[in-house]
């Protein structure tokens, strides 16, 4: 690596890390009630526990913000990115989207961990669904798809966040290997098999983050203690 690719990347995880931090959750709360989301409901600052805890207005708010930032984050990884000079011939593809995912992994550990409210925030789903759409759409609606469809059978959001992240590296596998490494094989374009490896590292890292922050989901789910998600309970907020 160059010295320009090192001050690029080095840039691009502290910017999104930084984007990240910004818990909407945590502010919207503040301002609608003025107490902490993380000592109400779940105690996660995030999109579900605002919704049950605070209301509909303001979990609107936090999921808008949530995407936004995520989105946000990976625009300026393609940016600082995109006029990188190549020194050989790899596809410029490559550098945009390992951008994306160093972008989206580090605003997703800002989300996590953020440094402006003591590293307690949320769970990262939304972000990380954030990154799936700008950085490859077709593992975005896949993701969509089986979420869409555990939470109809379940009505239960974290199950179907759950399993959604431990998909991810795996149609992000299935989608940069039969969609991008084979079909540019032997063209001008060819991307590397390496682009495939490490694009699913990425995503892998991502599911793994999204699933650590479900452990208490996950011993709930295995309790059978999860509450699901339903019109009464979003009525009784505060409950």
């Amino acid at each position: 690596m160059t010295w320009d690719s090192v001050i690029r990347t080095v840039l691009t995880a502290v910017i999104a890390y930084l984007i990240g931090s910004f818990n909407p959750a945590i502010v919207v709360t503040k301002l609608k009630t003025g107490q902490d989301i993380r000592t109400l409901g779940s105690g996660n600052a995030g999109f579900t526990n605002v919704l049950r805890s605070v209301g509909t207005g303001p979990a609107i708010i936090t999921i808008v913000c949530d995407y936004l930032k995520g989105i946000l984050a990976v625009l300026i990884g393609w940016w600082l990115f995109s006029s990188m000079p190549i020194t050989n011939d790899v596809a410029r593809i490559e550098y945009v989207k390992y951008a994306g995912y160093l972008a989206g992994t580090f605003v997703i550990i800002g989300h996590s961990f953020p440094i402006f409210y003591k590293f307690r925030g949320g769970k990262g789903v939304v972000t990380a669904n954030a990154l799936m759409l700008v950085v490859d759409f077709r593992v975005f609606l896949m993701i969509l798809g089986t979420f869409l469809i555990i939470f109809l059978i379940t009505r239960i959001i974290s199950l179907g966040s759950i399993a959604c992240a431990a998909l991810f590296p795996v149609y992000t596998c299935l989608m940069t290997y039969f969609g991008d490494y084979l079909p540019r094989l032997g063209t001008p374009d060819e991307i590397r098999f390496r682009f495939v490896l490490v694009s699913t590292a990425c995503a892998l890292v991502v599911g793994l983050l999204v699933i650590l922050m479900h452990r208490p989901n996950i011993q709930r789910l295995l309790k059978g203690e999860e509450k699901r998600l339903t019109v009464k309970k979003h009525k009784k907020a505060n409950e």
